[in-house]
């Protein structure tokens, strides 16, 4: 057999994407560049690889089976030029990660000293809801994820950060009294909830399930910026991770409201595929977290720790 690396590489994408016009736009080649490789590469096997059904390809499971040993090819190879540049001093690559939509407010904190220290490393970061987190992480998209609840359907390995603290909250422009108040609070105060697939939406859910809690839902919102500004306005109270709130209580837009049995904790963790065969780039970034995260979590997180 005489295929190509660069065979392997578009072989693999269009395994990943299940489609040679997809492959083509994310490998920077024409589609009738990437169906000839396609078909030189297939030439090489005696069963078939893939399977056109109307105007669908659809990859055989021998082929799936090519896709898997290709992916550890490809990733040995890097990881070689990772290497060889890290022994040089010069560490360089992708470092892919997914997080979720409130994870934005942590990440960037345990990345801006690691990526100053190695600039050839280029960030690829996706901020999504939980649920397309964990689909990039199953299909072995992206090297780690940030999340607040950890996944009971996919294997996965963890560092422990910080806590993630849940209030409930409301706009600073309504009276509350400085008194704890008792579960019957949510028989008169609506909540915003965040959509379906939001890890602050399974958590609050969780909640609420497990104490019986007599909640009115209010209104729904895609995401953590558009749920603030609807507290912040006056329509309707929360139940908000903290860590994204910092300057809008600073600023007296927003008041926690302290209600028996709050606040939620559940803990941000970095998640990966356990198992998995990390690059240089991933297996270097793993080490820096181990020795760095207390003393990030110390100058950048003091303020959080106070609530």
């Amino acid at each position: 057999m005489n295929y190509t690396l660069n065979q392997l590489q578009i072989f693999l994408k269009i395994v990943q994407t299940e489609s040679v016009t997809k492959a083509s736009v994310e490998l920077h080649l024409t589609q009738p560049a990437v169906s000839i490789q396609l078909k030189n590469f297939q030439n090489q096997f005696d069963i078939p690889l893939t399977e056109i059904v109307g105007r669908k390809i659809y990859i055989t499971d021998f082929g799936k089976e090519v896709a898997l040993a290709a992916e550890k090819i490809i990733n040995e190879v890097n990881s070689l030029n990772y290497k060889k540049l890290a022994y040089k001093g010069k560490l360089t690559g992708k470092l892919k990660i997914a997080i979720v939509s409130t994870a934005k407010y942590v990440m960037p904190f345990f990345l801006t000293d690691f990526l100053k220290m190695y600039p050839g490393i280029e960030l690829q970061m996706n901020v999504t809801n939980k649920a397309g987190v964990l689909e990039s992480l199953e299909k072995n998209e992206v090297d780690f994820a940030l999340v607040s609840v950890l996944p009971d359907t996919i294997q996965t390995s963890h560092i422990e950060l910080l806590k993630n603290k849940l209030y409930v909250v409301d706009s600073s422009e309504k009276e509350y009294k400085k008194q704890e108040y008792s579960s019957s609070f949510f028989l008169k105060i609506p909540l915003i909830y965040r959509e379906m697939g939001s890890g602050t939406r399974l958590v609050m859910e969780r909640y609420i399930n497990q104490h019986n809690l007599p909640v009115i839902k209010k209104m729904e919102l895609t995401s953590n910026e558009a749920l603030k500004q609807a507290v912040i306005a006056g329509l309707g109270a929360s139940i908000m991770p903290i860590i994204g709130l910092k300057n809008e209580i600073q600023n007296n837009e927003i008041q926690i409201i302290p209600v028996k049995g709050f606040p939620i904790e559940t803990k941000w963790n970095i998640i990966w595929l356990k198992d998995k065969k990390h690059t240089a780039v991933a297996a270097s970034y793993l080490e820096y977290i181990n020795q760095e995260k207390n003393r990030i979590i110390k100058e950048k997180f003091g303020w959080y720790e106070s609530y």
